[in-house]
């Protein structure tokens, strides 16, 4: 007896296509997009990172500035303070010569000793140099 098409056994569904697996060239440039894609991304944090710490520097030089300003306008007037004083002792006039002259040598010393210490410094990195050095020599006659 013959089976009408209803009644027959559904054939078995063919196996799905193996997935083909990936090449060895597919594999390495999947990693070096990632890897790209890694060092982009590092980079871009490190840019935000770069920003918001010059942010907060940038807040606290001018905090400092405000503070070297108070700091010029206390000196100010403390020495008009001082010349006014000595006006009770002297004619203003001496009493403003002697404060100039107090400033005067104020400002000589912090010169002095300013030009001195400038005089110690070194641009020159000098353990860099010595390490190029060294870098040259191995590589003119390596050990290995």
């Amino acid at each position: 007896m013959a089976l009408s098409s209803q009644e027959r056994p559904a054939a078995p569904a063919p196996p799905p296509p193996a997935a083909a697996e990936p090449s060895l060239g597919d594999l390495i440039g999947e990693i070096g997009q990632d890897l790209s894609q890694l060092v982009r991304d590092e980079i871009e944090l490190a840019k935000a990172e770069i920003k918001q710490e010059s942010t907060k520097a940038g807040k606290a030089v001018g905090m400092l500035g405000g503070a070297g300003y108070a700091g010029h306008v206390v000196l100010l007037f403390g020495s008009l303070t001082l010349v006014f004083a000595l006006a009770n002792v002297m004619d203003p006039a001496w009493a403003a010569l002697i404060v100039t002259a107090l400033w005067a040598v104020v400002g000589g010393v912090l010169y002095a000793k300013g030009r001195e210490r400038l005089r110690t410094v070194n641009l020159k990195p000098e353990q860099t140099v010595e390490t190029l050095k060294e870098d040259a020599r191995w590589a003119r006659h390596p050990t290995s």
